[in-house]
Parts: structure tokens; sequence; C-alpha cells
């Protein structure tokens, strides 16, 4: 029987796993790093690490931005490599509607997606604003343009396109809920993104977290994260999800 040799890596993080631009707090910071380093009959190495910053320049003007990066690989063959970066700046977000202006940058390996951006202004509206709940809704509008690896897709119509770029509506539900007497903090973040050209591509992302609060600051968390998109290339599939938990110590200032 073969060794078999398991390194998991688990780090702490400075984290609260989802930014509110509508604190009143100067600055807010959020980094995380997790990994997972297996040898024997499979071998896998896998990290994944996040930094979410959110600080106010001026008053009444907040800048938030998102990164995450994702490496895998299986028998030394290379399965992932994603960048995801997604930037916010907001005008006067304590009011109950409020206007942002949004750029979003990723890359993809296994979607064959070599870079990807796209830029809008939209608007948020508080629905409900208390200190143990939170929902936002947000509409944007976007412009859009895909970079991709291949030229053959599973929708033939854009065969012979390495570029794919489009006007997007993009609908936004977020929300926050403490339970149990603040013991567990529920959060979740959605967002729908039809093309206003092309009937046939759609993409959505869902993402559902968990946090449980443990010691002046520290705590667990966890997410689970599902994305689909209608267009991908060749031989891809369109729904991907992920799921990550880890330790987590929440810093506001």
């Amino acid at each position: 029987m073969k060794k078999l040799l398991v390194i998991t890596l688990l780090l702490p993080s400075f984290a609260f796993a989802q930014i509110n631009e509508s604190d009143t707090m100067l600055f807010q910071a959020r980094l995380s790093l997790s990994g997972n380093w297996q040898t024997g009959n499979v071998e896998m190495l896998a990290w994944r690490g996040r930094a979410d910053v959110s600080f106010a320049p001026v008053k009444k003007v907040v800048f938030k931005s998102q990164n995450s990066y994702l490496y895998q690989e299986f028998f030394k063959r290379q399965a992932d490599e994603d960048i995801f970066s997604r930037n916010f700046l907001y005008l006067n977000p304590q009011a109950q509607v409020y206007p942002f202006a949004i750029a979003f940058l990723s890359t993809n390996f296994r979607r064959e997606i070599d870079f990807r951006y796209f830029v809008g202004l939209g608007l948020t509206w508080q629905v409900i604003r208390h200190q143990k709940h939170l929902l936002k809704v947000a509409l944007s509008g976007i412009y859009e343009s895909s970079d991709f690896v291949k030229t053959t897709f599973n929708a033939s119509q854009y065969n012979g396109n390495q570029f794919i770029q489009t006007w997007r509506t993009t609908f936004w539900l977020f929300g926050r809920h403490q339970l149990a007497r603040r013991k567990l903090i529920f959060h979740y973040d959605f967002y729908a993104q039809p093309s206003v050209e092309q009937s046939n591509n759609l993409r959505w992302q869902a993402e559902v977290g968990l946090d449980i609060p443990l010691w002046k600051g520290l705590g667990f968390s966890s997410n689970f994260i599902y994305t689909y998109e209608s267009i991908v290339a060749e031989r891809q599939k369109n729904q991907d999800s992920i799921l990550t938990f880890g330790f987590s110590y929440q810093f506001k200032k």
C-alpha cells in the first residue's frame, strides 16, 4: 500500500464574513487562507486566499473591494487558477437608497476564461437596517467583456468569437441575520445577470454562510458558493460550487 500523506492548512482570518458598507467605520478588513495537500493514492494540492477591505476616504464616500484567489491541481495537473476582484464605490451608504459604481475583474482556468471585466452603475435600497437584521436589494446596469481561450461554445451562435461582449442588468440581494441571541450569524449574497441583448446569456451566483462567534472577535465561519453560466466553452459544465470553512477574526476601526 502506498504511503498516504495529508496536510491541511486552516489559518485564522481577519474577518466579518460580510463587510457592510453602511457601517459607520473608517476601515474594515478580512484576510483568510486555507489549503489542502495530499499524496499517495490521490495526489492533490489546493489553496484559496481571500482579502476583503472597506474604507471611507472622505465623508459619505466608501470604497469596498472583495478579492479571492483559488488554485488546485490533481496528480500535478492544474485544475483551477482563478482570480476574482469585485470593487464598489458607494455614495452616502448610510441613506436608505444610495448609488454605487462597480468594477469586476476575473479569470477562470476551468471555464477557459482568460480575462473578464464588467463596469457599471446602480442603486441600493436598504429594505431592513436593524442591529440584528439587515436586508438590501440593488439594481444595476453593466457592460461586460469576456476573453475566452477557445472559440467554440455550448451555443453554436457564439462559435468563432474569442470575445463575448454584452450589456447586462444585474439584480442583487444581500442579507445578514443574528440568531440564537447573537450566537449564530446567517448571511447570504445573491445576484442574477441576464443579458439585455442575448436572451440565452444568463449568469447567476448564490453565496450562503454561517458564522459562530467564539471569543473576543474570534469565530468559526463557513461559506457555500454556487455559480451558473448559460454560455460556456465547449465541453465545460454550466455550474460550479465550492464549500469553505475555517476560523475568523473580526476587525473594525
